[in-house]
């Protein structure tokens, strides 16, 4: 198995984006500057600026420093994070002379009297509704002066009342705003910092407060020449945040969002998805590390150096490493490269390039074959890859054939029969008929009809109840705030994430129909909202209509009110599915006849 965290080693294609973000940092024309290493979750930002980082660990004339704003939430105010995370790598790192530790100590008594005008702005209207600092806000006063009265400084508690009575001018503000960006140029000559080099990580994590505070604690050194600060994050994420803070004007067609980023990040790099051959070279990669420890060092810098040569469809062929490699395993070998070229164009596609998703499916693959090891059970890697492919991405053909093959020692006879094509003898599987991806699927190699199945799904049994990818994956922020929008319950956030369907992937897409479809089952009502959102969701992409229905198909007939009828039939005309919902609709109306003039109606507009 693989480690789910970012990585020095370039596996992803990612140098020319290395080279071009380090340029602009090194160039002194465009000192300060900030960066916006933008990409979706899991897209590699935080390995391409890891490899930025390591590329300078040796240069004396470098300090880079890592911030990770979602670890300080909800326990520091997040410009004082910053702030007082910088001082204290400089602290670290350097050996200062008695100026330097001066000019650090003149900083850190800056950095406290920010964080107290900050509560003053935050807190000081509402101490002074208690008609002065009582009791409960001498605890308060209590807990900040604690907290406040580090690094040898003394905080007197009449200076903590005057900010928190809100009293600080903004005369004064300015003035140590104006101090601080001087102390902190001085601090980093006498130090011999040519450059400074932030990387601020997991910045879309953090709730919308915890971002506008870190990007205006990045302001205070815009000013500060050799400071280059390095924003890892999904910049839709980040323009939503601003968009909250600074609402859109009426009659003002600016978006917001946008102009903010756009002032703040003077250098926007987009993290492009990984194409077929580029992930066909990441996942051989790791499973050759898997496979081939001993070799793997080797092994992966010849290959690096060979991609080099064409690295646009660069692929790792037999003969390229059996020459270079004469004495290693050939049936090993084989076997990694040809998982990989089964797995790649799939994932790719399916999961837009997104390596993270790619390394959660590896990571489950290896951990079941590990587990068949320990039960002494020999499993078929690309039978088991070909069968999680299909878990992954249509759970509900999967827990079909997983009863089918229960009931039938392990090798379904509707798996024979849509290997032959004979579609007309299918029961159990029809509603997949015209499921392009499913026909794909069964083409490809290696067939199963001839596998008894048994031992696989021995090892897959939490998917027949539940979603194994689940509980490791989380959606992106993208598809979070779609999702919210569909559970919203209104016409209007339900347009608006339809709109965004485009913006995600399709494994994604699958995620938020089986999360919408949660909600109605465990409702003891099923709201005609919730029910809208999902057929609607269901219309959005031609892979989800057949899951749509499936998911249909499993609510008891007494759930279904005859005013729901007129939303479904309407999705079984948008999807070309009606004569699947006429099916549907029948299996209905024999168990709950309340049903029956509702869908007579809908059946004669036909």
């Amino acid at each position: 198995m693989w480690k789910d965290s970012e990585t020095h080693v370039d596996l992803l294609n990612f140098d020319y984006l290395v080279e071009i973000t380090k340029d602009i940092i090194e160039n002194e024309d465009l000192s300060p500057c900030t960066i916006g290493v933008y990409g979706d979750w899991g897209s590699g930002k935080s390995s391409l600026v890891e490899m930025i980082l390591k590329s300078y660990e040796d240069n004396e004339d470098f300090l880079c420093i890592k911030f990770n704003g979602w670890l300080f939430e909800d326990y520091e105010d997040a410009k004082t994070a910053l702030l007082g995370t910088i001082i204290d790598k400089i602290k670290e790192k350097r050996n200062l002379t008695p100026q330097a530790i001066e000019g650090v100590k003149k900083l850190l008594k800056n950095i406290n009297y920010l964080d107290l005008a900050s509560k003053g702005l935050k807190y000081g209207v509402d101490f002074m509704l208690t008609g002065g600092l009582g009791t409960i806000a001498d605890i308060t006063l209590n807990q900040v002066a604690s907290k406040l009265k580090s690094a040898g400084q003394e905080i007197k508690d009449d200076e903590i009342k005057k900010v928190l009575e809100g009293t600080f001018s903004k005369e004064e503000v300015r003035k140590n705003l104006r101090e601080f960006q001087k102390d902190f140029e001085e601090l980093l000559q006498e130090t011999k910092i040519k450059k400074l080099v932030v990387f601020i990580d997991e910045l879309d994590r953090c709730n919308h407060d915890t971002i506008l505070e870190t990007l205006e604690a990045i302001r205070l050194f815009l000013f500060t020449k050799g400071t280059s600060f390095i924003i890892g994050a999904d910049e839709r994420q980040v323009m939503y945040a601003v968009g909250k803070r600074f609402p859109e004007v009426k009659g003002n067609h600016l978006d917001i969002g946008k102009e903010y980023l756009e002032k703040m990040i003077q250098y926007p790099i987009k993290i492009p998805q990984l194409g077929i051959y580029e992930m066909e070279f990441y996942i051989t990669s790791l499973f050759l590390q898997e496979t081939f420890k001993k070799e793997y060092a080797e092994l992966i810098e010849f290959l690096k150096k060979e991609r080099e040569q064409n690295f646009i469809k660069f692929e790792i062929s037999y003969n390229l490493i059996k020459d270079k490699f004469e004495d290693i395993d050939e049936d090993k070998l084989k076997d990694v490269l040809s998982v990989s070229k089964q797995l790649s164009s799939v994932l790719s596609n399916r999961l837009n390039g997104n390596p993270r998703h790619c390394k959660r499916f590896l990571n489950a693959l290896s951990m079941r074959m590990k587990m068949a090891e320990f039960k002494n059970k020999n499993l078929d890697k690309k039978v088991l890859a070909k069968l999680m492919l299909i878990e992954y991405f249509k759970d509900d053909v999967f827990k079909k054939i997983g009863e089918l093959q229960a009931n039938e020692n392990g090798k379904p006879k509707e798996i024979k029969l849509i290997e032959e094509n004979k579609w007309d003898d299918v029961e159990a599987l029809k509603l997949w008929k015209d499921d392009f991806w499913l026909k794909n699927w069964i083409s490809s190699e290696p067939k199963l009809s001839d596998i008894d199945l048994q031992n696989y799904f021995y090892f897959t049994r939490e998917s027949l109840q539940t979603t194994f990818f689940k509980s490791s994956y989380s959606l992106s922020s993208e598809a979070e705030n779609i999702l919210s929008g569909l559970q919203a319950g209104s016409d209007t956030f339900r347009h608006e994430a339809i709109k965004k369907s485009r913006n995600i992937n399709e494994f994604e897409s699958s995620e938020i129909l089986k999360t919408l479809f949660l909600s109605i089952e465990s409702s003891t009502e099923i709201d005609l909202n919730l029910l809208k959102s999902f057929l609607e969701w269901g219309k959005t992409n031609e892979s989800l209509h057949s899951d749509t229905i499936a998911k249909l198909s499993t609510l008891p007939a007494k759930a279904i009110k005859f005013t729901f009828i007129p939303n479904i039939f309407e999705f079984g005309r948008a999807t070309d599915k009606l004569e699947d919902i006429k099916e549907l609709a029948g299996k209905w109306e024999k168990e709950n006849t309340r049903l029956k003039k509702a869908i007579e109606q809908e059946v004669k507009q036909n």
